[in-house]
């Protein structure tokens, strides 16, 4: 990579991701895009700051011509199911503007584009394992608009404005900052909350079991994403990520583990449970991403308590 954008650059992933990308120190030029600008700064970093569903916005940051643009900009399942009309623009409209823009931009221009999606694009009934075969069916608005942003960028990729791919992100734990609500936030604050002396709130079952990694993992992931030699498979632009499959009460058992068992009398648990094993997709085989040496940071449960602590401690 010699030039790099981020759509979504003050959000969660964007920031590691940009700042992982400064501290290697292998680029000419960053340029950073959302709605508000962060500290990230330094020789060679660039502020784009506005809508990125705005034309104008992103078509300044495309004329640049960045050799890779990261798309990270997104917001989250549950707001974007409680606000259907927030959900569209930023999870949708910001991707179809970014490609259109490419698109535009002329000069025989072809990035690789890198988004991130997630396995919110498959939906009840999960079986036990979801492998390659399995054919994604949103069961919410969020995982609608990452299908359809999928889509679009095949349907650009195979016309060759752009080189995309698209990578189902397993559930992120544990994101650093405010307790969220709804859907899978709780796999994060029931982690976070007790270590910050916090109480938080878990609304599943002991054995609901999910597909996780960390925001580092992820950030490794998109990193590796858009370094891969030699253009994108066309049957390789849409991948389940590897992660890790653990259960809440394996999470709980690990917390305990790290922060001792007084850490535990902080989870107020919903009764009865609100979420139980049928709601959430268990394990991936992520084959394909795993045979392409798409990284996987954690091996067990403690290491995302630990990553949590190193984060905050270098806080």
């Amino acid at each position: 990579m010699v030039s790099v954008a981020i759509i979504g650059a003050s959000g969660m992933i964007g920031r590691t991701l940009a700042q992982t990308l400064i501290a290697r120190g292998r680029l000419d030029e960053l340029f950073l895009s959302d709605i508000r600008s962060s500290d990230i700064g330094g020789d060679g970093v660039h502020w784009v700051t506005g809508d990125a569903a705005d034309p104008e916005t992103i078509g300044l940051l495309v004329g640049f011509e960045p050799d890779v643009i990261f798309h990270v900009a997104a917001t989250a399942m549950g707001q974007a199911d409680s606000d259907f009309a927030i959900g569209y623009h930023i999870n949708f409209d910001t991707v179809r503007t970014t490609v259109e823009a490419i698109r535009i931009a002329g000069n025989n221009y072809c990035p690789r584009l890198v988004h991130a999606s997630s396995i919110g694009v498959y939906g009840a009934p999960f079986p036990a394992l979801i492998d390659e075969a399995a054919r994604p069916r949103p069961d919410s608005s969020y995982g609608t608009q990452k299908l359809m942003s999928e889509a679009i960028i095949a349907d650009y990729a195979r016309m060759g404005f752009l080189d995309g791919i698209c990578l189902r992100l397993p559930t992120i734990a544990v994101r650093p900052g405010q307790a969220t609500h709804g859907n899978s936030g709780f796999f994060s604050n029931i982690i976070r909350e007790p270590l910050e002396g916090r109480r938080a709130l878990l609304p599943a079952s002991d054995d609901v079991r999910h597909w996780l990694a960390s925001p580092e993992t992820a950030v490794a992931q998109l990193i590796h994403a858009a370094n891969i030699d030699g253009r994108i498979a066309p049957e390789a632009r849409a991948l389940v990520m590897p992660g890790i499959s653990l259960t809440v009460e394996v999470l709980l058992s690990a917390l305990a583990e790290r922060g001792g068992e007084d850490l535990l009398s902080l989870i107020d648990r919903s009764q009865p449970p609100i979420y139980g094993p049928q709601d959430f997709p268990a394990c991936f085989s992520a084959k394909t991403a795993r045979k392409m040496g798409f990284p996987l940071l954690e091996e067990k449960a403690v290491d995302f308590i630990d990553g949590f602590l190193r984060h905050r401690f270098k806080a």
